[in-house]
């Protein structure tokens, strides 16, 4: 059967499908045992915290937010698993409740004990000595007051502005005439959530001895001790904690901006008076503050989260620097891997072989050395990158400016639509326009998430080009806890492709066709449709057919559509799904040969690997795009080929196959929607995909695993 949109429109049902945000309320789930394993060092789970927290808060200023616009907008479309707006909010919400129940219980009964077990104490103020006591009140005096800003709220003085994911007190102060008003203060969020008592108070070592307890207070605490020095002649008679989280989703209408940068500027400025998806208050908030919140914020009892703990608990993560190696698991640092080590410059190695990167393995150096040997080596002739999310100190970007200073033509697509990195693409687009280069913002109304650099170099012979591609950012931080591929290479026709690419980005094409490469919004879905029907038809005329996929979300439904097709058809499908999963596996008549793990460890598993079987022709492909709508449809994606038969080899036996018989931190996908913790038999040897890749990190070449049955 052709793999068209008709013929698979049969799939296409609401049963079929697993609703996207409560798969992805199931991966942070994941997130949530991961901090409630005993297996993992106490400042891992305290990580693990932080990014639930965190993870959570970016869902509801996301998807949440746009939910609850559906409804306000009184859309009754449906899901793709058949839920109207309401439906889906309801659900989500039963959802996260208990999961939010869970981990303050966690933080309360096991990370705080356990914490003061290791000597590290997160008190409350009263509990400090009068020593402490005084000098955290000094230090309340000259670091904090100064910073804070009480609002009055009354017939003068309007409800305050209160910023997105500020932590706030609402206060009661009382005048000595009796009469009372309301008070809100903002808990500064330039200053640390937990203060450590020691670096405030400077004692010595008793008798030599420093092996003391490291205290901590939550600032909060010391303000609220504190408050009546704000509103002198009053009495602060009660103060409880609220935390909002505001609608941040910037809408841009592209086809009416004339500039693009200035729009989304006005649009950032915007984005801090979006409308309130969630108040989250403490328990112990009287019932008249939080009536005279909700209705001064004009939300609804629906968006009100009571909280029985501290507030923004993502905060925590300040804790996991605290320089504790017996805390956390061990050190692991990434190798550079021996073929940079020749004496040849970067070009040479590259027009000589193909080279694999395989980060946080490898280091992500040789990417940012490509680069400012592009910039130094006065035989380049051009640079052109783009850059979707670089960080706040990238050396990508010093390079790329010091190359056009040296009057190299640098051409750089600065995608400002990246969302959370909106503000800081903005500042690096205006340091290279300043530098003289080539800045543009992409295509109306696609983001360009491709990862691709092409280098264009004069050598004796003729012009050369050099590529570099990837499934991650140019980001040296990220790079270091994301697992991506990298690819460098002088294959004429792949470097022609990219080339053509960046026309595209930058002038005026209609192509619809390249040589090596898959492009979205051009042929990227196509692609697979035609390779997943290529095993189909190996399959009917009595081959082996097996699609191994690895990526961050599966949310298209025509491909999903198309895997079913392939399953009842006799193809084995391996899916390694970080995140969200739509396609609902293991179901008899729809998918039983469809197998859904995923993997949540110490590295963020973000590089997207296709492998298609074609009858023991094994084709490998990696990508910078998810297999959801958005990528196929409205971003500039780009999928490339591997070629060497070694490094297909590599990413079959050491990623794919390591990943497919994890039993330590792989979950197997259930029919019902739930994971289930993929454990080994009794006599099994157990495997850890990502402590495989460290280990087998080493100065030298990369070493091939052992491939078992996969």
């Amino acid at each position: 059967m052709k793999l068209t949109k008709e013929n698979l429109q049969k799939y296409i049902k609401p049963v079929n499908f697993f609703n996207r945000d409560l798969s992805w309320l199931e991966f942070n789930r994941k997130v949530l045992e991961e901090a409630l394993n005993p297996e993992l060092p106490l400042l891992d789970k305290i990580k693990f915290i932080s990014i639930f927290f965190s993870n959570l808060d970016e869902f509801y200023m996301i998807r949440i937010a746009g939910i609850k616009e559906q409804i306000r907008a009184k859309v009754i479309d449906t899901s793709i698993d058949g839920l109207t707006p309401t439906e889906q909010l309801r659900k989500i919400e039963k959802t996260i409740q208990p999961m939010l129940k869970q981990i303050y219980d966690c933080w309360q009964k096991e990370i705080i004990p356990k914490l003061r077990e290791n000597k590290i104490s997160i008190c409350e103020f009263d509990e400090l000595s009068k020593e402490e006591k005084n000098a955290l009140n000094q230090y309340f005096l000259k670091e904090v007051y100064p910073i804070l800003t009480p609002l009055a709220f009354d017939p003068g003085r309007p409800f305050p502005y209160i910023s997105n994911l500020s932590l706030s007190f609402a206060i009661l102060v009382k005048k000595p005439t009796g009469e009372k008003h309301f008070a809100r203060v903002k808990v500064p969020n330039i200053l640390p959530r937990l203060i450590r008592v020691d670096n405030i108070v400077k004692t010595k070592p008793i008798n030599g001895n420093s092996n003391s307890i490291i205290k901590y207070v939550w600032i909060g605490d010391l303000i609220k001790s504190n408050l009546n020095m704000l509103f002198p002649g009053l009495e602060a008679v009660e103060a409880y904690h609220f935390r909002i989280t505001r609608d941040t989703d910037l809408e841009i209408q592209e086809d009416e901006a004339d500039d693009l940068l200035q729009v989304i500027e006005e649009n950032i400025k915007q984005r801090k008076f979006g409308s309130v998806v969630r108040l989250e208050v403490e328990k112990q908030m009287p019932e008249y503050m939080i009536e005279t919140l909700i209705e001064n914020l004009e939300i609804t009892r629906d968006d009100l989260h009571v909280i029985d703990g501290n507030l923004g608990l993502s905060d925590v993560l300040l804790l996991y620097d605290l320089p504790l190696g017996n805390l956390k698991e061990k050190p692991f640092h990434a190798v550079t891997p021996e073929i940079f080590e020749e004496e040849e410059n970067i070009f040479s190695l590259i027009r000589r072989k193909d080279i694999l990167l395989h980060h946080p393995y490898d280091s992500f150096n040789p990417v940012a050395e490509f680069i400012k040997e592009a910039s130094l080596d006065p035989d380049v002739l051009a640079i052109k990158q783009t850059l979707y999310r670089v960080g706040t100190n990238s050396p990508i970007v010093k390079y790329l400016i010091e190359a056009a200073e040296r009057k190299k033509q640098v051409a750089v697509l600065v995608e400002l639509k990246a969302r959370f990195d909106e503000e800081n693409n903005i500042y690096w687009a205006r340091e290279l326009e300043k530098a003289g280069v080539h800045v543009v913002y992409g295509l109306l109304g696609l983001k360009t998430h491709a990862k691709m650099t092409l280098v264009v170099r004069k050598e004796l012979d003729s012009v050369k080009r050099y590529v570099h591609l990837s499934t991650g950012n140019y980001n040296t931080e990220s790079a270091k806890i994301y697992s991506d591929i990298g690819l460098f290479t002088a294959d004429e026709e792949i470097c022609a492709d990219v080339s053509e690419i960046f026309n595209y980005l930058t002038g005026y094409s209609e192509q619809k066709s390249f040589r090596k490469l898959w492009v979205s919004p051009v042929n990227q879905r196509q692609r697979f449709l035609e390779l997943i029907e290529r095993e189909i038809k190996n399959v009917k005329a009595g081959g082996k057919g097996h699609l191994i996929f690895k990526l961050n979300a599966l949310i298209d439904p025509l491909l999903i559509a198309a895997m079913y097709e392939a399953s009842n058809s006799g193809v084995k499908i391996d899916l390694i799904v970080r995140g969200i999963c739509c396609l609902i596996p293991q179901l008899s008549g729809l998918s039983e040969n469809i197998r859904v793990i995923s993997i949540v460890g110490r590295f963020l598993e973000h590089n997207r690997i296709y492998y298609f079987y074609n009858n023991g022709s094994e084709e490998i492909y990696c990508s910078s795009a998810d297999l959801m709508q958005r990528n196929l449809e409205r971003r500039v994606e780009i999928t490339f080929p591997i070629f060497d038969k070694d490094f297909k080899k590599y990413l079959t036996d050491n990623v794919l196959t390591t990943c497919l018989n994890d039993n330590t931190k792989a979950r197997v996908l259930l029919s019902s929607g739930k994971y289930e913790l993929n454990k080994p038999d009794i006599n099994e040897e157990r495997i850890n995909h990502q402590e495989l890749m460290m280990n087998r990190t080493s100065p030298g070449i990369k070493k091939i695993l052992p491939r078992e049955t996969i």
